[in-house]
């Protein structure tokens, strides 16, 4: 089971240079690409609600597109809780850029979190498919938002997104000369990567876009 090893709202994951160094040897371009992001690393975020609503308003549009939104959000929310986005009129969300659909799924999160529904306590001893489970029988979340979760609020290590548009960009890029990449093939390079995929897939990241999202 992949539970937490770190608390999250560490500064960066305590096996952050294990990692990197076990990928450095294992892989011949995260030899290359780790280095130019010594001094960077993984920071979770401390508000699972926040970490889960940002994703969702990230899915299905591009980087910059999920900040513009995301910060329109958030000036329009103010501090980002359930009972903050509960309080929200539908149309002031949609005016600030979430369609209709995205709008039900925050509300949704937002009524999750707000009636106990979700053992958000008991996460740092759960594995991370029964915490995914628990996560996608909420409405708009999938397996890459649960998956977010898990990295980037949980920092838990050996996540690997196989959905995500940007990984594959990135295999794509560093590993197949640009060619497009099949699940399969993410797969195949990522077996190297184990017992760290979420730390390869963030360095992957990294490399097409230096600023974490």
């Amino acid at each position: 089971m992949n539970k937490r090893v770190v608390d999250p709202v560490a500064e960066q994951p305590d096996y952050w240079s294990e990692a990197c160094s076990y990928l450095m040897k294992k892989d011949r371009v995260l030899r290359r690409l780790i280095p130019r992001r010594a001094d960077d690393v993984l920071r979770p975020k401390p508000d699972p609600f926040a970490t889960l609503a940002r994703s969702i308003l990230g899915q299905q549009v591009s980087v910059a597109a999920a900040q513009r939104i995301w910060e329109r959000f958030a000036a329009l929310a103010g501090e980002i809780t359930p009972q903050g986005v509960l309080r929200l009129k539908v149309d002031d969300m949609r005016g600030a850029g979430l369609s209709a659909r995205k709008v039900e799924y925050l509300v949704d999160l937002a009524l999750h979190f707000d009636g106990g529904q979700l053992h958000v306590d008991a996460w740092p001893s759960m594995d991370d498919e029964a915490i995914a489970q628990e996560l996608m029988a909420i409405r708009g979340i999938g397996r890459w938002t649960a998956e977010m979760l898990l990295i980037f609020h949980l920092a838990r290590p050996n996540v690997l997104p196989l959905d995500d548009v940007g990984l594959a960009r990135g295999i794509s890029q560093h590993y197949f000369s640009g060619e497009a990449v099949s699940r399969s093939e993410i797969r195949e390079v990522a077996q190297a990567w184990a017992p760290w995929c979420s730390v390869a897939s963030w360095y992957i990241w990294r490399s097409l876009d230096p600023l974490p999202a």
